[in-house]
Order: C-alpha cells, then sequence, then structure tokens
C-alpha cells in the first residue's frame, strides 16, 4: 500500500494524532499559529487509512534579511507509529513532498536537532541537501544530585545570587511574561544570529490548553523586578531550553543568566525529566561564548548534522561541493 501524505494548514482540521514528540504536536502547531511571523504545517502520513507518520514544518518571516526572508524548518525528522515500515522509509516520502512545497517560497530549508546524525542520510542528498557539522549540549538530571557535574565557580554563583536576594520562580501571569519579553527583546537585539518570536508566542505557549505539559517560562526576580528569565519546551523525557537571559551587567553579584538556567533544571527535575538540553549550541569550528557558559552546567557535548538547502541554485550546487 502506498504512502499517503496530506497537509494541514490549520489546528482546527488536525485530526486527533498519535505520538508524544512537541516539536510534531498539535500543541506547538497551535502556539505557532498565534504567532506574527509563523506559519505552521503539518505533514501526516497516511497508509491503510492510520496515520503513520507526521513531521511538523515551520515558515518564519525574516525582517532583517530583506530578499532572504522566508526559512522553512523542522526540529528532528519527525516521528512514527502504527506501522512496520522503517522510519527513514516514511521520511523518504516527507522529505521529498517537503521539498516540493518549500523550495521556491522559502530561501532556506533547514533541518535541525537530529537525535541520529546519520538519519535520513541518502534521501537529504537525494533532494540536494547538505550538511553542516552542529553540536548539542545535554545534561543528566538523573543523578542522585543535580549539581554533580556542575562546575565549582558555577556552584559558587548559584549560591552568591540567591544569597544576595535574588529569587527564582515560575510566570504565572502575563504581565509576567510582558516584564521578561522586555528583557529578552533587549537581549536578543544585537543577536543577528538568533531569533525572537513575537510576544504572543510566549503568552500562547502558556495558555495553550494541553493534558501534558508544553512549556514554562522561568524567572528570577530581585526586589520585584524581573532580571532573568528562560523558556523551556517538555518533550516525553527532555526539558529543551529555547530562550535564556539575564541583566548580568546591571546585577552581576546576582547572576540573573545563571540563576535562569539553574532554575529551569531544577524545575524540570522536580518534574521527573532525565534530561536537559540546550537547543542552540553553535558549531564546533567556531568559538562561540554561550557554548561555554553552557557547558559549565555540567552537560555533555554530542555533535550532531544539520541539514539544508538553498534556492538559489548555484549557491547550493558550490555548498555541496564545499560541505559533502
Amino acid at each position: 500500500m502506498a504512502i499517503r501524505i496530506c497537509t494541514y494548514d490549520r489546528s482546527k482540521d488536525i485530526p486527533v494524532l498519535p505520538g508524544t514528540n512537541i516539536f510534531h504536536s498539535t500543541e506547538l502547531f497551535r502556539v505557532l499559529e498565534q504567532t506574527p511571523g509563523y506559519r505552521p504545517t503539518l505533514l501526516v502520513a497516511w497508509e491503510n487509512e492510520l496515520p503513520i507518520g507526521k513531521l511538523l514544518c515551520i515558515t518564519r518571516r525574516n525582517a532583517r534579511l530583506t530578499g532572504l526572508r522566508k526559512k522553512t524548518y523542522a526540529y528532528g525528522t519527525g516521528e512514527y507509529f502504527n506501522t512496520p515500515r522503517k522510519a527513514d522509509e516514511i521520511f523518504g516520502e516527507f522529505l521529498s513532498y517537503f521539498t516540493v512545497k518549500f523550495q521556491e517560497q522559502s530561501f532556506f530549508l533547514e533541518f535541525r536537532n537530529l537525535e541520529e546524525p546519520l538519519f535520513g542520510y541518502r534521501y537529504f542528498r537525494q533532494n540536494g541537501f547538505f550538511p553542516v557539522r552542529w553540536l548539542r549540549v545535554r545534561n543528566s538530571l538523573h543523578h542522585q544530585t543535580l549539581d554533580k557535574w556542575i562546575s565549582a565557580s558555577r556552584k559558587r554563583q548559584i549560591a552568591r545570587g540567591l544569597k544576595n536576594g535574588a529569587t527564582m520562580e515560575i510566570a504565572r501571569t502575563q504581565e509576567d511574561i510582558e516584564s521578561f519579553f522586555g528583557l529578552l527583546r533587549k537581549y536578543y537585539a544585537a543577536k543577528i544570529h538568533r531569533h525572537l518570536p513575537d510576544l504572543r508566542f510566549f503568552i500562547a505557549l502558556l495558555k495553550q490548553p494541553s493534558e501534558r505539559e508544553v512549556g514554562q517560562i522561568f524567572l528570577v526576580r530581585y526586589k520585584d523586578k524581573v532580571i532573568g528569565g528562560s523558556v523551556c519546551l517538555f518533550s516525553q523525557e527532555t526539558a529543551y531550553l529555547l530562550f535564556s537571559a539575564g541583566m548580568s551587567k546591571t546585577y552581576p553579584l546576582l547572576y540573573p543568566g545563571v540563576l535562569a538556567v539553574w532554575n529551569a533544571m531544577t524545575y524540570a527535575r522536580q518534574q521527573g525529566y532525565r534530561h536537559f538540553e540546550f537547543i542552540e549550541a553553535g558549531i564546533p569550528f567556531k568559538k562561540y561564548t554561550y557554548r561555554d557558559f553552557i557547558l559549565r552546567f555540567g552537560g555533555r557535548q554530542l555533535s550532531t548534522r544539520r541539514w539544508f538547502r538553498i534556492r538559489w541554485k548555484w549557491l547550493n550546487r558550490l555548498l555541496i561541493y564545499f560541505y559533502i
């Protein structure tokens, strides 16, 4: 029986589907649907009237890069169920459909955060993608003590920040979210390589109705002022850190950037998650200050790949020659 792929562009049209991966879920689709500048598309593979896989594709406009404004990407390579077929076979169908559908409207096509670096290799090559080595940083939360692998200096910073009056909490109100977003926007304003979603993304994330926990926003506060915070998504046994920031220059003795991450890690451990992953660890052949910062929390550095395809065929062929 041939695989049939259906496209869903509105959350109200998506049927009830199995699966536990937040990055290919209807819940995340709804959050992105409410975020200006984002357009989610869910691809669902069907066989014998049964869903056997799904892939959430995200198209994003980038106002900073005029002429190169749209990127379509996916976190991971989909989620699969209800079939004896191999996952990479279904993914090959997804990828061919994905490439044809988005190659003209988006300048960049990208697959990021692959769990298995070699998954789907031949299908990526067949569809004209090229790989770039990337890094992931993952912490284990299931040790007897959470700070088992954290550096001594990082432990001292956490202790001093809390002793000097900083407090850690979870965002509960829209006012909390707006205060944190103002801080986050200033922090990311100068970071060209990082894109910050609209405020409505963060509001929708906390207000998203769901039987499971989708995400949380964590705050660091000092005398009723939000001075730091972080954002996590939760999927299966892992908490994923999407964003974090702190007013470290204004409040150096409170270490708000450090406490923003520590707050998220302690919450994830309390809720029973076994792993904590930083979603952005950069490329291995370039010095990256943020990676040095997160590695001091005791995580393990893992090598993976991101796959890219560029609309300009001559440039794409050049990059394939360079990277393959």
